[in-house]
């Protein structure tokens, strides 16, 4: 069956994705805070104050997707998509080939202006497990079949190390320190054109 890389690998994250164990430092996933509900409900990933980093600020990042739940799960697996209504997996299949990649499934915003010491909050509160995984240069993910179909065959070696802490269930929030200068790269390591760029310094 065509969707069999997808489904394995997809079945994989989202059952790595749904155990949240703890994890060290910066690269945690946590409950989604009221600050990241309102960067995520507005759409716009603003910056907004914190009040626990001596008027550091956070950098929010809301990961996107329009899954329909029926259709996604029955191509791929149950509990691949938790989310009510939206695209059903035919339709994203065919914005995929047609364009490389659907636009509902994005990271927003696309670019930041950073500064070290600022903290990346990237929410999930769509239907889908993601990652927002820094890499040295864009390419493909995790699953060969989306891969493909976006036209990234050489995958980002950093999504060929991932940890079950990478993947951002539905309801959490991955969180990722910036700790240098220069251009920063974020891409989904499922969804490999959900991508971010910014610019640190």
């Amino acid at each position: 069956m065509m969707y069999r890389s997808l489904a394995v690998a997809v079945c994989l994250a989202a059952v790595a994705g749904c155990d949240s164990p703890a994890s060290p430092t910066a690269n945690q996933q946590t409950t989604p805070s009221p600050a990241a509900a309102i960067g995520s409900a507005s759409g716009s990933g603003s910056v907004a104050a914190t009040a626990s980093s001596r008027g550091r600020q956070d950098v929010l990042v809301t990961m996107q997707d329009a899954c329909d739940p029926d259709t996604f799960n029955a191509a791929i697996g149950p509990g691949t998509c938790v989310r009510n209504g939206g695209v059903s997996f035919d339709k994203f299949v065919a914005q995929v080939t047609r364009n490389g990649m659907a636009g509902a499934w994005h990271f927003g915003p696309p670019t930041a202006n950073v500064q070290v010491g600022q903290t990346f909050q990237a929410s999930n509160h769509r239907g889908e497990v993601h990652t927002f995984t820094e890499v040295a240069d864009f390419g493909g993910g995790i699953v060969p079949f989306l891969n493909d179909l976006a036209h990234t065959p050489t995958v980002a070696p950093e999504c060929k190390a991932l940890e079950q802490d990478d993947l951002v269930a539905p309801g959490a929030t991955y969180t990722e320190e910036v700790d240098k200068k220069g251009t920063l790269k974020f891409q989904c390591c499922i969804h490999p054109w959900m991508r971010l760029e910014a610019s640190s310094r």
